[in-house]
């Protein structure tokens, strides 16, 4: 595959090999052909791998490698940790019903029924039928983004230069992990920034700034369904989402103890 760039600062137009996101080797093994670049400096970062935020039994405690991805069902009543283990690192992510992916994550939905543009503690995040996917029962962060989008090799062309085609991004890392269960680019949709900062100012503008999070800092979500969650670890090295410094993330799935009970965020 190839994309023809044409700018109008260097003449002529010249065309490039850009790399298909994933492939199947020899052995059947599905992978990603974007090249993995930077990731944090063991010995000038801070990591706290935390703890659930929820009591109850472990099911699930698997890490994120830096620029990854990673995907795994949460059954209805378990809960889910999410730890941003080095700080200001976002975690990409998407939901879909694990028994019919037709129905998946709606940000606007779940921002319509809460009549309220950030997630906090007590949102319900719903699907694109209105139904209840999960719900945030405990969050160490004041807000939560899902309108900041994913990043991708397109946007970071058109934002940044052509100089980074070949940095990917999240929309790489969701349709490689996606391709495990059967989705593809039609099933790539409005996602949730965990640890990012995306303010949206009284005119309506927004912007991604320096991240309010830190290391060890976490969000807990209740499978209200069986729920398929995509998490990509941010890759982009070009604005503030990995405070440049791309870090693992750590996911969590625990049996609660108790019926959960939780105050929501005003």
């Amino acid at each position: 595959m190839t994309t023809t760039i044409d700018n109008p600062v260097m003449r002529p137009v010249t065309t490039v090999p850009v790399p298909t996101a994933t492939y199947l080797t020899p052995d059947g093994q599905l992978v990603s052909s974007v090249p993995v670049g930077a990731s944090y400096a063991d010995d000038h970062t801070h990591l706290e791998w935390g703890d659930p935020l929820v009591p109850g039994a472990v099911v699930l405690d698997e890490q994120v490698a830096p620029r990854a991805s990673w995907s795994g069902v949460v059954r209805a009543g378990q809960v889910l940790t999410i730890v941003d283990v080095g700080g200001n690192q976002s975690g990409d992510c998407l939901l879909y019903n694990a028994q019919h992916t037709d129905e998946r994550y709606s940000a606007p939905d779940t921002l319509a029924w809460q009549d309220n543009a950030y997630i906090r503690t007590g949102t319900v995040l719903r699907s694109n039928l209105g139904r209840a996917l999960m719900t945030v029962v405990d969050n160490e962060i004041d807000r939560q983004d899902t309108i900041g989008g994913a990043c991708s090799r397109e946007s970071n062309t058109l934002r940044y230069g052509h100089h980074v085609m070949y940095h990917h991004g999240c929309r790489e890392n969701f349709l490689t992990e996606g391709a495990k269960h059967g989705l593809g680019m039609r099933d790539i949709v409005s996602n949730i920034n965990w640890f990012m900062n995306v303010p949206i100012e009284e005119d309506g503008a927004l912007g991604i700034v320096d991240g309010m999070s830190a290391p060890g800092r976490r969000v807990a979500l209740r499978a209200e369904i069986d729920t398929l969650v995509l998490i990509s670890n941010c890759p982009q090295m070009n604005n503030p989402c990995n405070d440049f410094n791309p870090t693992p993330l750590r996911m969590i799935v625990s049996e609660p103890d108790t019926d959960l009970e939780y105050e929501a965020d005003s």
